[in-house]
């Protein structure tokens, strides 16, 4: 057995047993995300291996990675197409576009002699394509993970987060968190207290948490039952300012933010950070909304952590040009 044999699945249960001990402790970290992607990179790599023994599978791979490779980006650019037709042109809504341009001009690039430096350039380019990557599978990943692990039941206080309205009226994807909210309303025993939060934004006559009030009065939920909290326009306002309005007492109440599947993950970050004891849980979205959504949900988290993130790409930018200046 060589040693890559013996450290690949060796690595693999190491992080793993990092990544247990740390979701028992704190659930609600980054670093949960990249150990679980470690661990499953590992195993990954080492069936892979395994794999790679037997000579008639070698080709199967082979073609599987180049239908993926062609067939992802292909997929990003049909959805960024569809979403500039349905939500309108604007840079959040062309992220899926322009990522899957990104990935066909730098696959095409690796098959074009470009001489010493213009390789380097396209290796470096590469590796931080793949180091990106890791790290949205690993998020990905763990978010849905994460979904699968909150409690069910037992919640004093729901915080429904707004995401805009249309002039007035609650949108679709409103409506989806404030339905959610409403199922798991139902769902408890003792009724919990239903905070709808949200300011007034551009192009709204009326404030997020005032549209949803009435969108829940008018299907059965008592008046005295929901707090508005009308300041609030961002996910940091949203928890900061609706935890101000949850009844006082020695025990802390039991708290779920509801949000949408694709910022569920990051909603409950945010409260980790603010030292808020909240669960998140997550309203459906529509398939052709989520590739977008994601992509802005990892880029938020990316850049809130830009400190780690700065200092990873100085490190594969700085191996590359050295690796082209003296290899």
């Amino acid at each position: 057995m060589s040693v890559t044999d013996a450290v690949l699945p060796g690595g693999a249960t190491a992080a793993l047993v990092v990544f247990a001990i740390r979701l028992l402790r704190e659930p609600r970290r980054l670093g949960n995300a990249v150990w679980l992607g470690v661990a499953l990179l590992l195993a990954g790599l080492w069936l892979l291996r395994a794999a790679l023994h037997l000579e008639w599978l070698t080709p199967i791979l082979a073609g599987v990675v180049a239908i993926v490779a062609l067939l992802l980006p292909a997929a990003l650019v049909v959805n960024g197409v569809r979403m500039v037709r349905r939500e309108g042109r604007s840079l959040a809504n062309l992220l899926s576009f322009l990522l899957g341009v990104g990935m066909l001009v730098l696959e095409g690039l690796l098959f074009v002699p470009l001489g010493r430096w213009g390789s380097a350039l396209v290796a470096t380019a590469t590796v931080l394509a793949c180091y990106f990557g890791f790290l949205f599978a690993s998020l990905l990943g763990y978010s849905i993970l994460y979904g699968r692990l909150r409690r069910r039941t037992g919640f004093d206080a729901i915080i429904v987060l707004g995401c805009g309205l249309d002039g007035d009226r609650v949108t679709p994807l409103l409506a989806a968190r404030l339905d959610r909210a409403i199922r798991l309303y139902e769902r408890e025993p003792a009724p919990p207290l239903l905070v709808v939060s949200g300011g007034r934004g551009p192009g709204e006559t009326t404030t997020e948490a005032a549209a949803m009030d009435e969108y829940l009065s008018s299907r059965g939920i008592p008046p005295e039952r929901i707090r508005r909290e009308d300041r609030a326009t961002t996910t940091e306002e949203n928890l900061t300012f609706s935890a101000e309005l949850l009844p006082g007492g020695v025990r802390p109440p039991r708290v779920l933010a509801v949000t949408s599947n694709y910022h569920v993950f990051r909603t409950a970050v945010e409260c980790r950070r603010l030292g808020l004891p909240f669960d998140a849980a997550g309203a459906p979205t529509a398939r052709y909304f989520l590739p977008s959504a994601l992509l802005r949900e990892f880029a938020a988290l990316i850049l809130h952590y830009r400190r780690t993130t700065i200092a990873a790409c100085a490190l594969i930018i700085g191996t590359g040009l050295a690796l082209a200046i003296f290899a």
